[in-house]
C-alpha cells in the first residue's frame, strides 16, 4: 500500500513510498484512511522519527475489519483517528482507545482535522471554570487556537484571540473570540488563563498580563524564538500564578467522541483552511510552512 513516510532528505519532510500492509494486533482495528490532517509540529520537527517510518498522528476513515479481541467500533463504522502513529497511509491498524465514532451528519475531512489540535485545545481548556473568565488565546489562527477559541467560548469565557497580523483575524469573531488583537500591547487586560502556541518573547509579555492565580500553558512554539524574561519579573505579591507545560500523549478516544458530539450538535466546527489531496502533500506543506493557511490541512486519500 502506498504511505507517506518520513524524509530527511531536503526534497523532504515527507514523500511516498510503498510500504507493507499493517498486520493489527488482537486490539487493534484495522482502518481504511480517507482523509489526513497534517500537523505543523510533526512536520516542522521530522527530525524526531526515523527515516522511512509511516509519518503523521491524525486522519479519519471507515474500519474495515474489527479487532478480534470484540473491542472497539465494528465494521463499517466512520471514524476519527486521533494522536495515533502511523496515520498517513490508505490503511491503518489503531486501537480503540485513539478512535472517536464520528456521528452522523459530520463529514470525515472535518473529522480528520480534529486530532492533535481538537484534543489539545479540550483538554488544556477544561483544567478549569472558565465561566466569566477571562482567556487569552494566542496564534488563534492555527489549528489548536480555532478550536481553543470556540471551546473557550462555549464554556462561558470572555475570549480575547491573538493573531500575527490583521488578515489572519479573519472569522474569529464569529467563531467565538469577544476581541481579536495583533498585539497584546493593545489592551492592559489581566487573563486568569493563557493557551499559548507561539512561544518566545510573547510568553514573557503574557506573563506581564496575567491575573493572579492565572496561568500560561504552553502547547507549542511556532516562532522557534527563546523567551526571555525580564529581572524581577518571576517575583510577585498576591496569589501565586504559573506556566504549565503540556505534553499528554494518552489515548484520545473519549475526547475525540466529546468533540465529535459537539460537532454533530452544531457547536464546534472544523477550522479546514486547506483541502486537497494527498497527491498534492509538497504543495500543502509549502503552504503550512509559508503560514498561508488559516486553521487546518485536510488532503483526502485516493
Amino acid at each position: 500500500m502506498r504511505a507517506l513516510v518520513v524524509d530527511h532528505s531536503e526534497a523532504g519532510p515527507v514523500r511516498f513510498a510503498d510500504v507493507d500492509e499493517p498486520v493489527p494486533s488482537t486490539g487493534e482495528a484495522l482502518v481504511e484512511i480517507r482523509h489526513i490532517c497534517l500537523n505543523f509540529g510533526e512536520l516542522n520537527y521530522v527530525h524526531q522519527w526515523p527515516a522511512g517510518a509511516v509519518h503523521g498522528h491524525d486522519a479519519a476513515g471507515v474500519v474495515v475489519r474489527a479487532a478480534s479481541d470484540g473491542s472497539g467500533p465494528p465494521e463499517g463504522t466512520r471514524v476519527a483517528v486521533g494522536m495515533a502513529p502511523h496515520a498517513w497511509a490508505e490503511r491503518v491498524a489503531v486501537s480503540p482507545a485513539s478512535l472517536g465514532t464520528v456521528p452522523e451528519g459530520v463529514d470525515l475531512a472535518d473529522a480528520a482535522a480534529l486530532g492533535i489540535a481538537g484534543v489539545t485545545a479540550f483538554r488544556v481548556l477544561r483544567k478549569r471554570s472558565l465561566l466569566a473568565r477571562d482567556v487569552l488565546i494566542t496564534g488563534a489562527s492555527g489549528g489548536v487556537g480555532h478550536f481553543a477559541v470556540q471551546l473557550a467560548a462555549l464554556a462561558g469565557a470572555r475570549v480575547t484571540a491573538l493573531v500575527g497580523s490583521p488578515e489572519r483575524a479573519a472569522g474569529l469573531r464569529e467563531l467565538g473570540a469577544d476581541r481579536v488583537l495583533t498585539d497584546l500591547a493593545e489592551t492592559g487586560d489581566r487573563f486568569d488563563l493563557v493557551l499559548d502556541t507561539v512561544g518566545g518573547p510573547l510568553v514573557a509579555q503574557a506573563w506581564s498580563s496575567l491575573a493572579e492565580g492565572g496561568t500560561i500553558h504552553l502547547v507549542g512554539y511556532s516562532s522557534g524564538q527563546e523567551t526571555t524574561f525580564p529581572s524581577g519579573a518571576l517575583f510577585g505579591f498576591g496569589e501565586p500564578r504559573s506556566i504549565a507545560t503540556y505534553g499528554d500523549m494518552t489515548p484520545t478516544g473519549g475526547e475525540l467522541t466529546d468533540l465529535l458530539g459537539l460537532m454533530a450538535a452544531g457547536r464546534l466546527s472544523a477550522p479546514v483552511g486547506l483541502r486537497g489531496d494527498w497527491q498534492d502533500v509538497g504543495d500543502a506543506v509549502q503552504a503550512l510552512f509559508a503560514r498561508k493557511v488559516h486553521g487546518k490541512v485536510v488532503l483526502d486519500v485516493a
